[in-house]
């Protein structure tokens, strides 16, 4: 019997592996609806080991949007790291083009804030979105009212991702096409 070309993944490897299951399926179905067998199905592992890796699927979903926050605040900072002369809040209302190329993560991010009257939840997600509302402060220096206009842009792009008018993959809609074009005319 010939042996075997595969080799075995770490337990990190393989984490990561079920997160990135996790992310989609929380993306798909939201955290009430996702079950924890799904997400070992998409991972090609046992349900009973993503309860081990993650304790819970409270757990999991914490880590998941955990991840996506990351993310965000990730290619936030690249994005004020590189601005040019429009300074860093420009250059992060251009990298939101990004997230809506990712729309898995504004997909949780969205199911994260459905999800916040749980009581384990909403208090790691409030922290996470303050984070991110102190980040922007921090990259750009921005006053208040400008903080709060690039966060409701960005929140209804995140709207208008979820409902399938932005981004990549975009249904036209006239409505969304307006939007989308005063948008940009703001971002610039």
């Amino acid at each position: 019997m010939p042996e075997s070309t595969r080799t075995r993944m770490t337990a990190g490897e393989r984490g990561a592996q079920v997160l990135t299951a996790a992310v989609s399926a929380f993306a798909e179905t939201g955290y009430a609806a996702t079950r924890t067998d799904e997400i070992a199905r998409r991972a090609g592992v046992s349900q009973p080991y993503v309860i081990r890796l993650f304790g819970s699927k409270q757990r999991l979903f914490l880590a998941a949007v955990a991840q996506v926050c990351d993310r965000i605040e990730t290619v936030f900072a690249e994005a004020a790291a590189d601005a040019g002369p429009g300074g860093p809040l420009e250059a992060m209302s251009h990298a939101y083009d990004r997230f809506l190329a990712e729309r898995e993560l504004l997909q949780v991010l969205l199911h994260a804030f459905a999800a916040a009257a749980d009581p384990e939840i909403g208090p790691v997600v409030r922290e996470r979105y303050g984070r991110i509302y102190r980040l922007i402060g921090e990259l750009t220096g921005a006053p208040v009212t400008q903080k709060r206009q690039f966060l409701a842009s960005g929140m209804l792009l995140t709207v208008m991702a979820a409902l399938q008018v932005a981004g990549p993959d975009a249904i036209p809609a006239e409505w969304a096409t307006e939007l989308l074009d005063d948008l940009a005319e703001y971002g610039d």
